[in-house]
């Protein structure tokens, strides 16, 4: 041991590669806290949680409007629901067809907005 007095410890490394699903603590007086949601309810949930992601991303690139910010506020409450609750109830299902049918201009030529009211025709049934 170079340099070192006898009650001195050589220094700890630790690496780590990549952790997924865990949790874990290096070193004195840490708090690990895990936060987990639940899986979409079903295909047909998680069909529209990709959906309203996409639309996101896409609205995201054009100017902001009312429209678009009422729909924005749409999505981000169906996304929250699913990744929360699992599943978005039928409510709050039909709000977003309110919002997605009166960006339809816009909305109807996107493909992600399309795929949004497929996923949701499939859900509220119509």
């Amino acid at each position: 041991m170079t340099g070192q007095t006898p009650d001195q410890q050589p220094p700890r490394t630790v690496h780590i590669g990549s952790v997924t699903g865990s949790v874990f603590a290096v070193g004195d007086h840490n708090t690990v806290t895990r936060h987990q949601h639940p899986a979409p309810a079903d295909e047909a949930q998680a069909e529209l949680l990709r959906a309203v992601r996409d639309l996101r991303a896409d609205l995201a690139r054009f100017t902001a409007s009312d429209t678009t910010e009422i729909l924005d506020a749409e999505l981000v409450s169906v996304a929250d629901e699913i990744e929360t609750a699992g599943a978005a109830e039928p409510g709050r299902l039909a709000r977003l067809q309110q919002a997605l049918t009166a960006a339809g201009t816009l909305t109807g030529t996107l493909a992600s907005g399309v795929a949004v009211g497929e996923a949701l025709a499939a859900l509220l049934g119509g």
